[in-house]
């Protein structure tokens, strides 16, 4: 049974995103070309490589808190908020094209995911260390989000009204 948990725990984040990505498999790739981007945006093809290796970093590392036994509550709450706000995101942003909404949901979930490592890397430093790169991309989404915001905010077919 031990080994069963483990493999959900490890695998829940990847095949969550992975069911994501198939959501918003449509409206994702036309979206990115379609408007502009901030300066320093990555290429399309970079996202479906980084994502996958964080989210195996989150099941690895909440397996090791897990596997600590100590502070374990905290722990599971900051690692189901920030992942469930991590889905949440691309469903407001690619899905219902609530474009401002998803802006200040990516500035709650940067802070969930900060929140996240600091209970990891209290309970066992290196689940922390090993969700650090989380950090840095979700700052850079959040400042991804907030360039191409601001870019195409005024453009009707950016958003769909809510939040402009």
């Amino acid at each position: 049974m031990g080994m069963i948990k483990m493999l959900t725990r490890t695998l829940l984040p990847f095949v969550g995103g992975n069911i994501i990505g198939k959501i918003t498999a449509k409206e994702a790739p036309k979206d990115y070309g379609k408007f502009e981007k901030p300066p320093y945006s990555p290429p399309r093809y970079a996202f479906p490589i980084v994502w996958p290796i964080l989210y195996l970093c989150m099941g690895v590392a909440y397996n090791l808190v897990k596997g600590n036994g100590t502070n374990t509550k905290a722990a599971t709450a900051t690692h189901y908020t920030q992942l469930s706000l991590n889905f949440l995101w691309s469903l407001l942003y690619f899905k219902k094209k609530v474009r401002g909404i998803a802006l200040i949901e990516s500035f709650i979930l940067l802070i969930a995911v900060t929140t996240n490592v600091v209970v990891f890397f209290k309970n066992k430093p290196i689940s922390g260390i090993l969700l650090f790169p989380y950090v840095l991309w979700s700052s850079y989404a959040s400042y991804l989000n907030t360039g191409n915001w601001l870019l195409n905010k005024d453009n009707p077919e950016y958003s769909n009204g809510l939040c402009k």
